[in-house]
């Protein structure tokens, strides 16, 4: 069972990138079920390719009704990633940060960035990315993990609550569609490696 509180989450702010108006989180998924992507970085490679895959659906949840939401934690690179178009969703920004620390997104720090980074999983995600002509960039902040938020219309409850555990880590379409109910006809793409530069303590 998810420990979200939906009331203090949706009374959270956000960034509709598109109008510049400020709007409440609970509004997204008054009227409709809502996936809210949280993004590590608009510039991230992985989350780039993540945003493609989850954009796969955008189709079968538009005949189902149901909104696909990105959210960034700030605004660097996202008219990049906009023009890159990457995501099929609205975007909006987490200007305080809120949603990811309730959500439970944890950051990491100087010492730990690293090693997540360089690892396995990690790792295994940019030759994909690069042959299907996603490319990334290392601007923003480096710290923040993301995840998922599904909610059913009305707020009535939490069908999907997912956390990074490392960077490489991401909702599968099966497990998105799963949690919906719904069917996608869609092929998941393997997830790409990523070419991870050496930090340097001035870019933590």
């Amino acid at each position: 069972m998810s420990s979200v509180n939906l009331t203090s989450l949706g009374n959270n702010q956000l960034k509709n990138t598109t109008s510049g108006e400020m709007v409440e989180v609970g509004s997204l998924w008054r009227e409709q079920t809502v996936i809210l992507f949280f993004l590590r970085r608009f510039g991230c490679q992985v989350c780039r390719w993540m945003a493609a895959e989850v954009s796969k659906l955008e189709k079968d949840l538009k005949a189902n009704g149901i909104a696909l939401i990105g959210i960034g934690p700030e605004e660097m690179g996202m008219k990049e990633f906009k023009d890159g178009g990457f995501f099929k969703g609205d975007i909006y920004i987490d200007e305080k940060k809120q949603c990811y620390k309730d959500l439970g997104f944890k950051r990491y720090n100087a010492m730990n960035v690293v090693p997540a980074a360089m690892g396995k999983k990690v790792r295994e995600i940019a030759s994909k990315a690069s042959a299907e002509g996603i490319q990334g960039n290392f601007s923003g902040d480096l710290l923040q993990s993301g995840g998922m938020l599904i909610v059913a219309k009305g707020g009535e409850k939490v069908l999907l609550h997912f956390v990074q555990k490392t960077p490489a880590d991401n909702a599968s379409l099966e497990d998105i569609t799963k949690a919906l109910g719904i069917s996608a006809n869609v092929q998941a793409g393997e997830k790409p490696q990523i070419y991870q530069k050496t930090f340097s303590p001035s870019e933590e």
